[in-house]
């Protein structure tokens, strides 16, 4: 694999990892231990994370996350708690795919993949607290359900075309740049609305 496409696949799987950290980690060690998916040959060797006890872990974030991401405010909840946990695992799943022989090379996809992710995190975060306020309940399911979907896709796009995925991720990141910005116009439109309210 060239150089581009793994650092393109680390850039991609640190961003996912920012939205749904077990369940990339989840599909990406079932698809090397059971040879589903042609995996670049870096991450056939990464055989710790199709690992039972890893694949069992991130089997049970996955099922527990699914639904706590379609409850409104239990999803803000989740998201809090892994506001470390996020970003330090997409820059691990990153450290992982990029050449093993060259330590300044691992050192700058740890760093890069650690921001990728918690960049994807806070505005997975923002937007989800925006919905949170909507008034239909539906929103959190169609939002949560869109995500779950997004991962998946890009995460197989991201093994089979690095590339191409990368691509899609930096679009995804303006997005979350974008939506960061407004979730905090948002918030501030109704803390207006609040303080004369409290203050009456």
């Amino acid at each position: 694999m060239e150089t581009t496409e793994l650092i393109a696949l680390a850039t991609s799987t640190s961003l996912l990892a920012g939205w749904r950290l077990y369940l990339v980690t989840f599909i990406t060690g079932v698809a090397m231990k059971f040879g589903w998916v042609p995996l670049p040959e870096n991450l056939q060797m990464l055989d710790v994370l199709a690992n039972n006890w890893v694949l069992a872990i991130a089997g049970i974030g996955t099922f527990a996350e699914f639904f706590a991401d379609k409850i409104a405010w239990v999803d803000s909840a989740w998201d809090s708690i892994h506001s470390l946990l996020r970003p330090l695992g997409g820059a691990l799943l990153s450290l992982a795919i990029v050449d093993a022989g060259d330590s300044a090379f691992q050192i700058a996809a740890f760093l890069l993949g650690g921001g990728a992710a918690f960049a994807s995190h806070a505005g997975k975060a923002s937007a989800r607290a925006a919905v949170n306020v909507s008034p239909e309940p539906v929103s959190n399911v169609i939002v949560s359900t869109a995500e779950d979907v997004t991962t998946a896709g890009l995460l197989a796009l991201a093994i089979l075309n690095p590339v191409l995925a990368a691509v899609i991720a930096l679009i995804l990141v303006a997005l979350t740049i974008w939506l960061i910005f407004a979730a905090r116009r948002l918030v501030r439109r109704l803390m207006e609305k609040v303080r004369p309210a409290a203050r009456g």
